[in-house]
């Protein structure tokens, strides 16, 4: 049996400022457009829908990021400052080649480290968490082989 996953979602508010974070980030936008109907709602169970989505891509193409904005129904919970150790969704994280450098660009998009500091995991990464647009979690490693 293959199994693959195709993508991660993550409900925003900003669509094109979160966009523009994972742009800076190194993903690349590889669509953007309206799902609504029913046929949507029956797939979420929230019923006639009409949701923004911006599908984003690693450079290398096999991972993707879903990110989808309600407008229909209203958004109805809000995760985004959920500690680390909260249940449910978390963070998604990325391996960069060099994770000084993204969080240079990352920063003016109001990227904040969640500690003070990027942390060395034996010779193996240097990993960190940040707070990116609205919040949301992202962890980034660089491989230290």
């Amino acid at each position: 049996m293959t199994v693959r996953m195709n993508n991660v979602g993550i409900v925003v508010e900003d669509l094109t400022a979160t966009v523009e974070f994972f742009r800076a980030l190194g993903l690349e936008l590889e669509g953007r457009m309206m799902v609504e109907g029913e046929w949507a709602g029956r797939v979420t169970g929230l019923g006639d829908q009409q949701v923004e989505i911006a599908m984003m891509v690693t450079p290398d193409g096999h991972s993707r990021l879903e990110l989808s904005r309600f407008i229909e129904p209203a958004v109805v919970a809000d995760h985004r400052r959920a500690p680390v150790n909260a249940l449910g969704y978390l963070r998604v994280m990325f391996e960069l080649d060099d994770l000084d450098a993204a969080l240079a660009r990352i920063e003016p998009y109001g990227a904040e480290l969640v500690s003070t500091e990027v942390v060395q995991f034996e010779d193996v990464y240097r990993l960190c968490y940040v707070r990116g647009p609205e919040g949301i979690l992202v962890g980034l490693a660089e491989a230290l082989r």
